[in-house]
């Protein structure tokens, strides 16, 4: 990987991400702010090829036409539309008769986790962009799912059934709301309620810990998640259009 540094500035138009470039293994970073002008996108531009930076992730405002325009013109490649869903839980009283199937994750379920998250995420837009290879999507998501479990999640539960791990759901938490982050149920299992299970437990969490407001964020192609939402309370906050931007072919 190649280790030029960072060029600062006094207000650099992108950030770099450390924790991507080491997990891709190509100079990553993210635009700041969500507008284009042709003078941002120029400056967008020289701070990207000072800094070497293979791919330039850029989450767009959905109501400006022109950011749309040169972001479709000028290199980058639209990816997914992000849509962040909320829900108020004044009304949520935590649940003491909990499904018995619904429990919080251990280390000795990460094996049967990273197995399942592998699979279950195929519609975001590190697939869909097509030059990260499949396998190191993969990869992503099992190490999501491994990080969750050992720490970076607030709460991990899991679905099981005669034993076996048939979905997951991760609690995320700050001063404001708490967040679902990964959620995914297992084919095998799948239209059986282990989804709605799984989002009933969340908020029973979150409840009793006194947050007012739960939200998630999911794709817009992703009809059966927004759907399952929906039929919890969840109302749509925002939508954002994703896109990438490459300097080099592909990563490797």
């Amino acid at each position: 990987m190649n280790s030029a540094p960072i060029i600062p500035a006094v207000s650099d138009p992108c950030e770099f991400l450390p924790w991507d470039t080491e997990f891709f293994g190509q100079r990553i970073a993210r635009v700041n702010g969500e507008r284009l002008t042709p003078e941002r996108l120029a400056e967008i531009d020289a701070w990207c090829k000072a800094n070497q930076i293979a791919c330039l992730y850029f989450l767009a405002t959905a109501d400006d036409p022109l950011t749309t325009q040169l972001a479709e013109t000028n290199g980058f490649q639209f990816v997914d539309v992000r849509l962040t869903f909320d829900r108020s839980l004044k009304d949520c009283v935590p649940d003491t008769a909990n499904d018995s199937h619904i429990e919080l994750a251990t280390p000795a379920d990460l094996p049967q986790l990273q197995k399942l998250a592998r699979i279950s995420h195929t519609n975001t837009r590190f697939y869909f962009d097509g030059r990260f290879p499949r396998s190191r999507c993969d990869d992503l998501y099992e190490r999501w799912i491994t990080l969750a479990v050992q720490g970076q999640a607030q709460a991990v539960f899991v679905a099981r059934h005669s034993g076996a791990v048939i979905g997951y759901l991760t609690c995320h938490a700050d001063a404001m709301e708490s967040r679902i982050g990964l959620i995914a149920v297992g084919e095998s299992a799948a239209g059986l309620g282990w989804g709605s299970k799984l989002i009933q437990r969340a908020f029973t969490w979150a409840a009793e810990k006194g947050h007012p407001v739960m939200s998630v964020v999911t794709q817009g192609r992703n009809i059966p998640a927004q759907r399952l939402y929906q039929r919890h309370g969840f109302r749509t906050r925002s939508l954002y259009l994703a896109y990438h931007r490459w300097y080099v072919p592909e990563v490797g």
